[in-house]
């Protein structure tokens, strides 16, 4: 196995610094691949994981701390805004495609969890992304949304305290948090289903994650629609989904309305074990450095 150098980078997304890992080979540039994982996490979770592993395939990979989260700037802290990670997703690609480490004009991106919908909005705005792969793609729109939140009580109770979240922020400049797990806490923005990679610090309970959920983020998420953008990508796409995976049939029809050639994998496994359990994320990784392979260049 080749040495993977990591090394600590920085860029611009907007008026905020971005902090990112880059992993590469020592040697002649490679193409490059964006890595992100699910919403309210930092780079030393999942993404860190396939961008390594996918570096040792012999690509040049990036992951960022989105805007807020992590070592980035950005305020209020840990607030879960989809438009503004999907313009991080734009900065950061153009950034990667730059790279000296990268062969000019070779990006992919690689979306796991909640980014799968930040990803594909950033490739239909024009993001320099070539080829687009997903794993466990989590695609609400708001027909399906409430399937995960209580139904459309619990949705229309999570906007409201969200509101009143934003409105007390912009009064008092104060940010209302709740955890981002709690296996106990029902205000918690995920619970005991989740327990298994967010409460097991082998997994996703990092040092480097706050483990806060700005209740200010609710609306915008909520209202967000994974699903729109599908029809105006027309990259070469590779889904690698289970049907214990989060909105299977989401998956399904985000792939059936792509623009571009595409392809669903299907495999064994849940939502979390796509995170972090070699079972999911060697397979996945091996099949999404063939679609790279292929697909860039």
């Amino acid at each position: 196995m080749p040495e993977i150098a990591t090394e600590d980078v920085w860029l611009n997304s907007g008026n905020i610094r971005l902090a990112g890992h880059l992993f590469h080979s020592r040697g002649q540039p490679a193409p490059g691949v964006l890595v992100v994982g699910s919403w309210t996490t930092v780079k030393e979770q999942m993404a860190d994981l396939y961008a390594r592993k996918l570096a040792a395939e012999g690509f040049t990979t990036l992951t960022i701390d989105f805007a807020n989260f992590g070592a980035s700037e950005g305020e209020p802290r840990e607030q879960e805004s989809p438009s503004l990670k999907i313009a991080n997703l734009i900065a950061a690609a153009a950034w990667l495609a730059d790279c000296t480490e990268v062969t000019r004009g070779q990006v992919g991106g690689l979306a796991i969890c909640a980014s799968a919908g930040y990803m594909a909005q950033a490739i239909a705005r024009g993001a320099p992304i070539g080829a687009f792969v997903t794993v466990a793609a989590w695609l609400h729109d708001a027909e399906t949304v409430g399937e995960m939140y209580g139904g459309d009580d619990g949705v229309a109770q999570r906007i409201s305290a969200g509101e009143e979240a934003l409105r007390h922020y912009r009064d008092t400049g104060e940010v209302r948090y709740v955890p981002a797990y709690s296996d106990s806490d029902p205000d918690a923005a995920m619970g005991e289903t989740v327990k298994s990679y967010y409460g097991d610090p082998a997994k996703g309970a990092v040092p480097q994650w706050s483990n806060r959920f700005a209740v200010l983020s609710w609306p915008e998420w909520l209202r967000f629609d994974g699903l729109a953008s599908a029809d105006a990508i027309g990259v070469p796409t590779l889904m690698i989904h289970s049907e214990e995976a989060a909105f299977p049939d989401n998956a399904r029809r985000f792939e059936a309305a792509l623009a571009g050639p595409s392809e669903i994998l299907w495999r064994e496994g849940t939502q979390l074990d796509f995170y972090s359990e070699p079972a999911q994320v060697d397979p996945a990784v091996k099949a999404a450095a063939k679609q790279f392979g292929r697909s860039l260049g």
